[in-house]
């Protein structure tokens, strides 16, 4: 791998240990990016840090983290003081445990890397452990100090390499009973989960990422391209879609193929489309 890795050190389990590097999996450099600039120059803006209440312009010496107190007072806190509060870094990945591959909740899931050998020693012992980690279907459970902070991992096999996914803590992951607890409980028709499932096995695929389109980022390149070039901009045509607001109705219509009538449905569900169920 001949791009620049984001860390490097070791990577340990059992009594072996051989040199990685770990390699973002993700970029945002094909991505179109705007500066902020002076409409009436042309110019790029700086960014300044003024006070909030004098409207002075602070200098980077007397910036300083403060956290906020509920009467609006801040404690001050100096950077050396959350300096000596980061974990020495043994440039170390040690693999805990391994774990059945369907034990892990993908919502924790934040930010993979391609993990990889960076000697020809540690090709070898790696790709062993994907290919025995794929015939025993699990994955590892890692932990080392990545970036200044104490970070936990999951070490999977994708293809002939090695994605290690750092993970948010517990902390960081909402409740899903907090955020879908006004949902009520319901239960539907034969008829309604038949057609729901007819759909289903209709569309069935397999997923590709090259078949789906940043259809924002792609419109953002046009419009620069077509500023550029002098040309009037073309506004993105909106598709038209039916008012159906009866469930059952827009069940039918789906499984037989086509949108049916342009008719706009009465504003209120069929009668026998869901009920709650009984508590």
């Amino acid at each position: 791998m001949t791009r620049r890795a984001s860390w490097k050190g070791h990577i340990k389990f059992a009594d072996f240990a051989c040199e990685v590097g770990l390699y973002s999996a993700i970029t945002s450099s094909e991505k179109i990016s705007f500066n902020i600039v002076n409409r009436k120059t042309g110019n790029r803006v700086e960014r300044q840090y003024v006070d909030s209440d004098t409207g002075e312009q602070v200098e980077k010496s007397d910036q300083v983290r403060g956290f906020e107190l509920d009467n609006g007072d801040h404690v001050i806190v100096e950077g050396n003081e959350i300096a000596e509060l980061m974990p020495d870094s043994n440039k170390i990945i040690r693999i805990e445990n391994f774990i059945a591959c369907d034990n892990i909740d993908k919502l924790y899931f934040d930010r993979p890397y391609f993990l990889a050998a960076t000697d020809g020693d540690g090709e070898d012992a790696l790709s062993l452990l994907a290919q025995a980690m794929q015939r025993q279907n699990v994955v590892a459970v890692a932990e080392a100090v990545l970036f200044r902070r104490n970070r936990n991992l999951i070490i999977r096999p994708h293809g002939k390499a090695l994605i290690a996914t750092t993970l948010s803590f517990d902390y960081e992951v909402r409740s899903q009973n907090t955020t879908f607890k006004s949902i009520p409980d319901l239960k539907f028709d034969d008829e309604m989960l038949e057609l729901a499932g007819h759909i289903i096995k209709k569309r069935a695929g397999k997923f590709d990422p090259a078949d789906y389109a940043d259809r924002y980022n792609d419109a953002l390149a046009e419009l620069v391209k077509a500023k550029i070039e002098g040309r009037p901009i073309k506004k993105p045509v909106e598709e038209k879609r039916d008012n159906v607001v009866d469930l059952k109705e827009a069940l039918r219509r789906s499984a037989a193929g086509g949108k049916g009538t342009a008719e706009k449905t009465a504003r209120k569900p069929a009668s026998g489309t869901r009920t709650k169920k009984a508590s």
